[in-house]
Formats: C-alpha cells, sequence, structure tokens
C-alpha cells in the first residue's frame, strides 16, 4: 500500500515545508521524518513554518534565503504575505567553483533526430517564412499580406469559433427568436485546411509588434538586433521585409544586426520601402509574389539527421505555482543537464526570476569573468526597476501568489531549478544571440511572451514552458512544449498541455524518469512527429522587449 506524502522539505537546509495537498488546522503531518501539528490549515502548494521564528529572522527555502519574517511565528504557522516580506542573500562574483557530475547519457549517445540543415551549419526544428515590418506603420499591410496569403497556401481553416459566429449571424438575419440564438451551441467541429501548396514549409508567419520608431535609438537598434536572430533563425529558411522609409529601424540597421550574427548570411531576404514604391498596390503585390517565390525555394528542403547537439532548448515558466519548483521546473532541469551532457545547448532567461539565487549561478560560471556580467546584469536590471517605485521583489503576480509564491525568492529559487546544475558557459544581453554549447543566461524580462521571444531570437530551436496555472503561450516559429506541474491542470485544460510532472506530486514517478520521458518528447517534436499544443492552436506568440522596466 502506498502512502500518500502530504508535505516536504525542498532542502535538507529548509526551515519552512510545502504542502502538497490541502492540509487542516490541528492535524499533525510528517516531513522527511519530523512531524509537525498546524496552527493554521495549509492549502496546497502553500508553505509552513518548520520551527519558531522570531521577528526579524529570515526563512530559507530552496536552502537559500526567501524571505523575512516580521512577526513571531511558531511551528507549523501558515506563511503568507502578511507575515513574510522578501528577502534574499547577498552576492558578488564568482567565489569558487561548483563541482558538476554529468547524468548518465548511455541510453542517449546513438539517438538523432530528423532537421533542416542550414548553410551556416545549424539545425531547424521546422521551416518557416516569415514576413517581417520594420515599423508599426507597416501593420496594416502585413494584416493585408496575411488576411490574403495563409488560407490560399493552405496554413489556415475556418476554425468551430468561425463556425458558430456564422451560425449566430444566419439565425439572427432569418428573425430567430433571443432565446434560440442563446441556446446555440459551439461545436468543436472546423472546416477542412485546403492542401498546402509548399509541403515542406511549415508556416509563413507575420511578426507584427508596435516599434520601430519613436522611442530611443537604442530601442531600434535592440528591435533589429532581435529581428535579425529570427532571420538568422535555423527555423527560417528566409524572409520578407515591409519597410516605410522614414523610421528609426532603418533597413541598414537591419541588415548589419544580421551581419553580425552572420558574417556570410546567404537566405533570401527581399525588402519593400513603402515610401519608394509607386503604390500600395504595387508595394503588396510585389511582396505577395516575393513570398511566393521564396517559399517556394524553401520547399526544396528536406529534413536530415541530426544530434543532440544540435538542440538549442528555450526553458520558460510562467503561470506559475507553488509546485513549479518541485515539480514541472526540476523536469525541464533534468532534461537540460541531459542535453548539455550530450553536447546541446539551453537558455535560461527571465532575470527577475533569478533573484536571490545569483551567487550559485555566478559559481557555477566557467570564469570569473562571466560572473561579473551575470552580477553586472543583475544588478543593473534591478537598478533600473527601483529606480521608478519597483524592484524585482514585486515580479509575482497575483496568480503566483495566491497559488503559493507570495515571494520573487521563492518564485525565483523554484524557477532557476529550470536550468539544471550544469556550469553557466555565457552570459548574454538581450538580444545577443547563442554562439556557445553549454548552459547560456540570457537577460529578458520574466514576462513570458517577452522572455520566449527572447530566447527565440538568442537561436532556441525548441522551447520548453512549464506552468501551474495555465498560460497558452507558443512563439511563431520555435515549437514549444507545455508542462503542466499538477494533473489537476494537465486533465482541465488539455488542449493547451502536452506533458504532465503531476506524477512527481504525487509521489508516483522520479524527476529523473520523467525527464527521459520529456526528452524523448523532444526528439518527436525536433522531428516533426509530435505537434505540440501551442503549434496547433497557432499561439504565435511575439512581443518585443522594450529596453525600458519589465518584469
Amino acid at each position: 500500500m502506498t502512502t500518500t506524502i502530504r508535505a516536504q522539505f525542498v532542502d535538507p537546509k529548509d526551515d519552512c515545508v510545502v504542502a502538497l495537498t490541502d492540509l487542516s488546522a490541528g492535524e499533525t503531518v510528517s516531513a522527511s521524518g519530523k512531524s509537525f501539528t498546524l496552527r493554521d490549515a495549509i492549502p496546497a502548494k502553500h508553505k509552513f513554518t518548520a520551527r519558531d521564528f522570531q521577528s526579524g529572522e529570515r526563512v530559507t527555502m530552496y536552502g537559500v534565503t526567501v524571505g523575512v519574517v516580521n512577526c513571531a511565528l511558531p511551528t507549523g504557522s501558515l506563511l503568507t504575505t502578511s507575515n513574510l516580506a522578501h528577502a534574499t542573500d547577498g552576492f558578488t562574483g564568482k567565489q569558487g567553483d561548483r563541482a558538476w557530475t554529468p547524468p548518465a547519457t548511455d541510453q542517449w549517445e546513438s539517438h538523432s533526430w530528423q532537421g533542416y540543415h542550414r548553410a551556416d551549419g545549424k539545425v531547424g526544428t521546422a521551416n518557416h517564412w516569415l514576413v517581417i515590418p520594420l515599423v508599426f506603420c507597416e501593420n496594416r499591410n502585413l494584416a493585408i499580406l496575411r488576411e490574403s496569403m495563409v488560407r490560399e497556401l493552405g496554413y489556415g481553416k475556418a476554425s468551430g469559433y468561425q463556425i458558430f459566429a456564422a451560425k449566430l449571424a444566419a439565425l439572427y438575419r432569418q428573425g430567430a427568436p433571443a432565446d434560440e440564438i442563446a441556446a446555440l451551441q459551439l461545436e468543436a467541429a472546423q472546416a477542412e485546411a485546403e492542401s498546402r501548396v509548399f509541403t515542406n514549409v511549415d508556416g509563413v508567419k507575420f511578426l507584427e509588434h508596435g516599434l520601430g520608431c519613436g522611442g530611443t535609438r537604442q530601442d531600434a537598434e535592440a528591435l533589429c538586433g532581435l529581428l535579425a536572430g529570427y532571420i538568422n533563425h535555423p527555423n527560417v529558411a528566409g524572409a520578407t521585409i515591409l519597410s516605410l522609409g522614414c523610421q528609426n529601424a532603418q533597413v541598414q540597421l537591419l541588415e548589419d544586426q544580421i551581419r553580425l550574427r552572420s558574417p556570410h548570411f546567404s537566405k533570401p531576404l527581399e525588402t519593400f520601402e513603402q515610401q519608394k514604391c509607386s503604390s500600395e498596390k504595387a508595394m503588396i503585390s510585389d511582396a505577395m509574389r516575393a513570398i511566393f517565390s521564396g517559399m517556394a525555394e524553401a520547399n526544396k528542403a528536406r529534413r536530415q539527421p541530426a544530434a543532440i547537439s544540435d538542440l538549442t532548448i528555450g526553458v520558460e515558466c510562467g503561470g506559475s505555482d507553488g509546485f513549479s519548483g518541485i515539480s514541472a521546473n526540476p523536469v525541464i532541469g533534468s532534461v537540460s543537464d541531459l542535453v548539455v551532457a550530450l553536447g546541446g545547448s539551453i537558455i535560461l532567461s527571465e532575470f527577475p526570476e533569478l533573484c536571490g539565487v545569483e551567487q550559485s549561478l555566478a559559481d557555477r560560471c566557467v570564469n570569473a569573468e562571466i560572473a561579473e556580467r551575470f552580477v553586472y546584469l543583475m544588478r543593473t536590471y534591478n537598478q533600473r526597476a527601483e529606480a521608478v517605485g519597483s524592484g524585482f521583489h514585486a515580479n509575482p503576480s497575483p496568480g503566483n501568489i495566491a497559488d503559493g509564491l507570495i515571494t520573487d525568492a521563492i518564485k525565483s529559487a523554484g524557477a532557476a531549478r529550470k536550468g539544471g546544475t550544469s556550469p553557466v558557459h555565457s552570459v548574454l544581453d538581450y538580444p545577443e544571440a547563442v554562439t556557445s554549447k553549454g548552459l547560456t543566461l540570457l537577460c529578458s524580462p520574466g514576462n513570458d511572451v517577452e522572455s520566449t521571444t527572447a530566447m527565440a531570437g538568442a537561436g532556441a530551436n525548441l522551447m520548453l514552458f512549464s506552468t501551474g496555472l495555465g498560460t497558452p503561450t507558443g512563439n511563431p516559429i520555435v515549437p514549444t512544449i507545455k508542462l503542466a506541474t499538477n494533473t489537476d491542470l494537465a486533465t482541465r485544460l488539455a488542449d493547451i498541455i502536452d506533458f504532465d510532472a503531476g506524477p512527481i506530486i504525487r509521489g508516483e514517478r522520479s524527476v529523473a524518469d520523467l525527464g527521459h520521458d520529456l526528452l524523448d518528447m523532444c526528439l518527436r517534436t525536433a522531428n516533426g512527429d509530435f505537434v505540440p499544443a501551442a503549434v496547433r492552436l497557432g499561439q504565435d506568440d511575439f512581443l518585443p522587449w522594450k529596453r525600458g522596466v519589465s518584469l
């Protein structure tokens, strides 16, 4: 008979305990061989004190400081935003080395996947054509191209929602009574999609955004750097650029950023500048012809064998809960270590969600220079937030707090586990691109879409995204696998979830076992054999970071 584990310590050094199920005031529960009588009801995912605290004492979780209590708290007390304030340990540059024992990889050494090999040696998990505006003034023209081409090329179909709207409109026109219209039910059926014109092109993607002019010249440079990362991405065959002509984000600036990332860039790239065209009609029709001919060329590509070392995986968490750091994020971290051990690359971003674990990450850096860059970027980012009356402490959202992440330090210590335990080989500022193997830290906001947008621009050809509350986030060009931290979420929102890490909470599976399952799903996704929910739903989230304060 299996005994249900109801509470657990995350780290032997901790002095608070996580509730794995709802616990009642007055009951006695055990964790790591110790018994605790609860003074308060402890909702699942929340924490209770494992010792008596005096006001001003620090609370430890994940082996690091995650807050300071502002009143005396007896053992078994619920930790809340009322009695625990965000606090972290100090940090400097590299203070020592962290030994790393790579995981066993014997069973993966012979595994490969089928990808699109590009001229620069990178390998794509998909094959897309991009249409990109350099400035928001071109978004209407972008919309015209999208509306004119997507369905005609076989990438779109009438959804159940569109069919539902058509039925509602038809009933209204027929004079149906209001109660009949109100009773109409949405059906899941969709219209059949037309067959793809270009069978080897996964899609034509339109990167709409609201930047490119106004702001600072640095904003334009950052935007062009990000767009250059997408154009140079191994999941992209080529691109069509729409420019107005007078904006800050000039074509030359984009071309300079492309050459910075790829001195021998050779992909098809055509630019249309509206202020130099005879008419909108001429520009749109010329762009359509260019897109069509570019996709015809991209259609010649075929998948060929690639190694696990050709994977660059971005790791993300969003809509996090109190289970994120003990189920889904460690599973992602297990994959991170396996991929690094096999010669691949991992990108860990979201710097506001690394607050409190800086010293550990600095000590994992392979040299002092890399550690110093990480420390500089973390401090500068937080100082900019504090200058406008905020700071990393303000990162947790109301949803995070309600589900147990009551300080940014608690959230961060759990979020950092996505990066596994391997050495840090590089630290990048936004929107720089990955150029080395191993684990990379990328400066980005904690905002889900700004972060995933940045990781794709840095070269991630696959993304792993954990969620405890549920979020549909995806990316236009990078397949994004969504992990649920708990089985209830995986069941309720099965339409947006790909992988259930809930068995860890129930004690049924180990992190390592599920890590192997997840790596297998990664390879099937990279092959094109498994299509993640975000891709099926067309969840093409793209949000460039305007280098201000975003947590």
